[in-house]
């Protein structure tokens, strides 16, 4: 990968007015977050995407120019420390710093062609819509009060009308992470064996999970991945998981979510069109995080990696 390609070269003043953009909008959406953390308030719909997801929030909130992108005048030592430890000085003309794709690539070039596979072979796929978020019925099922997993916040219908859901539904859930949860009375009532190892092969472009998860593969390949794609995967995995926390059980007014109540048709229908507004974005955001896969592996030329807004 040429490193000193012309239209590769950020400026100063260029880096750093995207770099301090990426700041601003990290701040604007974990700044409600970082209060709650700082107070010790816990939430049950914002939590899991810093719980679930490893990702801190300080590394979030770390811009990464993304694979091959020169930055002009930014001594080595010092993007090492902002940025990754696989930076390296670029011979340019005034010096700059870019990321050592081949040390990279040493490390976590497995990783790279996973996740390469998995978001190729899940675009490839019908999107399977109206599952209606009954994965997240099916986690409490036949449970009791203390047992659920957001025991402080109450179900919408009580045990028996949340039991009478699963009870009167089909269960089609081919997410693994969201599977491996059921309650030993709900596995039997989902129509398919999501597996770890199968995961390639059962992905699928509508399931919520799924989408979620375009953001952890996007900061698993930091600092390889432009800065604002992480932040826009994470964006997508904000607005899904309201959705999925939405149309759960769990009554959650008091935290400012409205229901969408799926076991009426009107709920259903409303789910249904936030799903596929959902999946058209988590495929956009996956054929843009498998660009920068295909330049790491070599797979496509160095120009296919098109330049993340605010580039310019």
């Amino acid at each position: 990968m040429p490193a000193t390609d012309e239209a590769a070269r950020l400026a100063p003043e260029q880096w750093r007015a995207r770099e301090a953009r990426h700041h601003e909008r990290t701040d604007s959406l974990l700044a409600d977050h970082l209060r709650r953390r700082s107070a010790g308030v816990a939430h049950p719909v914002e939590d899991f995407l810093f719980s679930y997801y490893s990702h801190k929030p300080a590394h979030l909130r770390r811009w990464h120019p993304g694979p091959g992108t020169v930055l002009l005048d930014a001594p080595p030592e010092r993007t090492r420390e902002r940025w990754h430890r696989e930076v390296r000085t670029c011979d340019a003309e005034p010096p700059g710093a870019v990321l050592d794709t081949g040390a990279f690539l040493e490390r976590r070039g497995p990783t790279v062609e996973f996740v390469a596979a998995l978001l190729r072979a899940t675009n490839s796929r019908p999107a399977h819509l109206g599952c209606f978020g009954l994965h997240e019925w099916a986690m409490v099922y036949r449970l009791g009060p203390e047992d659920v997993r957001h025991a402080s916040v109450p179900l919408r219908l009580g045990a028996e009308g949340t039991d009478r859901v699963v009870d009167t539904h089909t269960i089609r859930c081919s997410h693994y992470d969201a599977y491996r949860f059921f309650t030993p009375e709900a596995h039997g009532r989902n129509r398919l064996r999501p597996t770890r190892e199968g995961q390639p092969e059962q992905e699928q472009p509508g399931c919520l999970h799924a989408g979620m998860d375009v953001y952890k593969w996007a900061y698993k390949l930091a600092p390889a991945v432009p800065g604002e794609l992480v932040l826009d995967s994470f964006e997508l995995a904000r607005d899904i998981r309201a959705l999925d926390m939405r149309a759960s059980p769990y009554e959650l007014r008091a935290y400012g979510y409205d229901p969408v109540p799926i076991e009426t048709p009107e709920g259903k229908a409303a789910y249904i069109e936030a799903q596929r507004g959902f999946t058209e974005r988590a495929k956009g955001l996956r054929e843009r995080l498998l660009r920068v896969c295909d330049a790491l592996l070599g797979t496509a030329p160095h120009n296919a990696v098109r330049p993340e807004p605010g580039a310019a």
